[in-house]
């Protein structure tokens, strides 16, 4: 993926690549990058099932989020190409790798970005979505499927949140959370006066992401384009 730091380049290398692509795919890269947000995000730490790493992608991917932040531990990270249906290619993952990160160095770094690190935990102490305030970027942890978030997470998040639960079980399956609660606070966040969309910049850096994904060799097209302009 070519990344181009120069924002009047950018816009101009953007206009160049949608001349090979169909103005009706255009309009439709157009209209779904304005429906971007990454005043929320997801994180998931520690999932072992393919289905349901997946699933979480998908749901982000159809309702607009942006970012998700996938922490290992004992488990390694894959898609099941299957159940994503391609959503992962759409989405801007961060990648914590178990060797040299974990879940402390992935919130860290959305508190610095200014976020409110929410764990999603089932328990007297925990909110309810309702509860929340939605004016500051959240982060939503989710744990994994067995045991849920690691002590670290709890311990370092700014507070906890619940989904309502009426029946003998205790929790609902991990993908079902991200979708119940994602679902829940987009249309929340669409119906407020909260300026929910991503900034004009990222939407270029994304938009040109998009626009290489969508033809083929577009490196190959960049550089050429780049070398007749200089």
């Amino acid at each position: 993926m070519k990344t181009i730091d120069d924002r009047q380049i950018r816009k101009e290398v953007s206009k160049h690549l949608t001349s090979f692509l169909t103005d009706e795919r255009n309009a439709r890269l157009l209209e779904v990058i304005e429906n971007r947000t990454r005043h929320i995000t997801i994180v998931i730490e520690d999932l072992y099932q393919t289905q349901n790493i997946s699933a979480v992608m998908r749901t982000c991917e159809c309702l607009g989020i942006q970012d998700v932040h996938i922490v290992e531990a004992e488990n390694d990270f894959s898609i099941h190409k299957a159940i994503s249906m391609g959503a992962d290619k759409w989405l801007t993952k961060y990648h914590y790798p178990a060797e040299n990160s974990n879940i402390v160095d992935c919130i860290s770094q959305l508190k610095q970005k200014g976020y409110s690190v929410i764990a999603t935990l089932p328990g007297d102490d925990s909110c309810y979505l309702d509860q929340l305030d939605l004016e500051k970027p959240m982060a939503f942890l989710f744990g994994t499927e067995l045991t849920g978030l690691s002590e670290e997470a709890i311990k370092h998040a700014d507070k906890s949140v619940k989904i309502p639960m009426y029946g003998f079980t205790t929790s609902f399956n991990i993908s079902n959370s991200v979708a119940i609660i994602a679902t829940y606070l987009i249309e929340k966040l669409r119906n407020s006066q909260i300026n929910w969309k991503m900034s004009d910049i990222d939407k270029e850096i994304i938009y040109l992401e998009w626009l290489q994904k969508s033809i083929k060799t577009p490196e190959l097209i960049i550089e050429k384009f780049l070398s007749e302009k200089c």
